[in-house]
């Protein structure tokens, strides 16, 4: 392929994006109605107490619900870039731009030889699918600090090292990006460079405010949410008599009883084995291509996802960002995973806020809904970690890499 190609896609995506985009403010705006809970609360009571402690010169340090890095409280802060607004209603203005700025970033790159406009279609169709919750989260936010990650990652793996620290520092789960960067001296580049950023960054949020890395006890203590892989066991459970029951802690809904400590240690030992598969992965693999870090992103954070102890409804926007950066690329392998993560955000929406007293009351309609729902997002773990496996290990299948520049050198694949 020579020249620049185009995406193709004309002024569709802009307008699927504004009516679906409109829907979603008109329901953080209570224009439209949504069944179930308020899910702008987190926005307009919790994030905005929050706020009005971090004003003080301090982090809530006697908050147990406060969970996040010390970037975080940028994102909390945030709304004062808009001093004409209220509070909730700045936020919400400013997820909205981050969304317009990650599908811009999706549609400029699908100009480039290798890349298409199916990128940007998975953000377009995706982030709507989960319904006002993805608006009334800080989640979009870092996920459009990934997106942009991994697109300048293609090109300068500086610039991906720093993104992916600033990223891990506002919610963690960006390092992952880090992963599937190809060996040799673009690995040097960018890990050094998330080190250096990732360290001035930690310094500068310690000093900054007392109380940085605070949220550190409060993340350990966590045990296993309603809507986590492992809280099926106690759904299920409830049926025969189980004599757990269901508390408001740490900021959500878990389960408290017998042989939930047990089942959370579970989860944490799988964390342990998917990390373990991963080094297993990156040890083994031999051809790197221009896609393999979103892939291997992609991938990642699906594992971590499912064997976390919580899979709040935002985390799946996190997964539709990486699969839209992944589907972006023509020699993609993800198709099918990221289709299946897009059947996930809409069955979530119906889980929460939709039938999310159904979840709690672990009844028949709850537990199918959640069956599905973490059924489709481990299925779209196993295919996607079968075929990064597949190929970028020899002896797997080759994978042409589109041709574009990394680091300044063309990006074939590498073995």
């Amino acid at each position: 392929m020579t020249g620049r190609a185009s995406t193709g896609a004309g002024p569709w995506p802009y307008a699927v994006w504004a009516l679906t985009r409109a829907w979603l403010l008109a329901c953080v705006f209570k224009v439209v109605t949504v069944p179930g809970p308020d899910v702008t609360v987190d926005v307009s009571v919790i994030y905005r107490s929050w706020y009005e402690v971090l004003l003080t010169g301090t982090y809530p340090l006697d908050d147990v619900t406060w969970q996040y890095p010390p970037g975080a409280a940028l994102a909390v802060l945030s709304p004062a870039l808009l001093p004409f607004l209220e509070y909730a209603a700045a936020f919400f203005v400013l997820v909205l731009l981050c969304d317009a700025l990650t599908l811009g970033l999706l549609l400029y790159v699908g100009r480039r030889p290798g890349i298409r406009a199916a990128g940007a279609w998975v953000w377009v169709v995706g982030v709507p699918l989960l319904g006002p919750t993805v608006y009334a989260r800080y989640d979009l936010m870092v996920t459009a600090v990934a997106v942009a990650a991994l697109l300048a990652g293609v090109r300068q793996p500086r610039a991906l090292g720093a993104l992916a620290a600033f990223g891990a520092l506002l919610k963690g789960w960006p390092a992952l990006l880090l992963v599937g960067v190809r060996k040799g001296r673009p690995t040097r580049v960018a890990w050094a460079s998330a080190a250096l950023a990732g360290a001035g960054l930690a310094v500068s949020f310690a000093l900054w405010m007392p109380g940085a890395f605070a949220f550190l006890a409060f993340q350990r203590d966590r045990g296993t949410e309603v809507e986590s892989l492992g809280a099926l066991v106690f759904h299920v459970a409830r049926q025969f008599g189980w004599e757990g029951r269901v508390e408001l802690r740490y900021g959500s809904l878990e389960f408290v009883g017998p042989q939930v400590e047990l089942v959370s240690t579970l989860a944490l030992g799988l964390g342990v084995l998917a990390l373990g598969w991963l080094v297993l992965w990156r040890l083994r693999a031999g051809a790197f291509a221009a896609h393999t870090p979103a892939e291997a992103a992609f991938t990642a954070v699906l594992l971590f996802t499912v064997t976390s102890r919580v899979i709040s409804p935002q985390y799946v926007v996190w997964l539709i960002g990486l699969a839209a950066v992944c589907l972006a690329f023509r020699a993609a392998a993800m198709t099918l995973p990221a289709v299946l993560v897009l059947v996930a955000a809409g069955v979530t929406v119906l889980e929460f806020p939709i039938g999310f007293g159904h979840v709690v009351a672990s009844d028949a309609w709850g537990v199918t809904l959640l069956l599905v729902r973490n059924g489709l997002l481990v299925a779209a773990s196993l295919i996607a970690a079968r075929r990064l496996w597949r190929s970028t290990v020899p002896g797997g299948p080759r994978t042409d890499a589109a041709p574009l520049a990394v680091d300044g050198q063309p990006s074939r694949v590498a073995r």
